[in-house]
């Protein structure tokens, strides 16, 4: 039984061969055909297109230098305290109670940081409303 399509044992043109792209191609042909094209077109269409490029070209470099931002180094230094495994209960009641003003300053300063940013967007978003966007 003879199976057709891809699996037919025969080699598909496009794949290589004397088809191949890459082997007809010449720089110095396709800097030929880019002349005489170029040749052809009149000097608005000329100017148009190297506005065109630029414009491009301007909006690829704003892309490429706003993706490389340079982060400050910041010490993270996160200290760990060990326990004794035979904590009793009211051990760890009294160190919770020693913690807990700390941590409630802690989370105050990121809740005022939170709401502080919230205000700034807050901002941003009524002046864009009062402009119609």
């Amino acid at each position: 039984m003879e199976r057709g399509g891809w699996l037919s044992g025969l080699r598909a043109p496009i794949f290589g061969g004397e088809m191949s792209y890459l082997q007809r191609f010449n720089p110095l042909r396709a800097f030929g055909d880019l002349r005489r094209w170029l040749a052809t077109r009149k000097p608005y269409e000329l100017w148009f297109m190297m506005l065109a490029m630029a414009v491009t070209l301007v909006i690829l470099w704003m892309f490429v230098k706003d993706s490389n931002v340079a982060t400050p180094y910041k010490r993270d230094i996160i200290y760990v305290q060990q326990w004794r495994l035979d904590r009793s209960d009211a051990d760890i009641k009294a160190q919770q109670a020693k913690d807990l003003p700390e941590e409630l300053k802690r989370k105050a300063a990121i809740e005022a940081a939170q709401k502080k940013r919230q205000a700034e967007f807050k901002k941003y978003d009524d002046w864009l409303t009062s402009h119609g966007f």
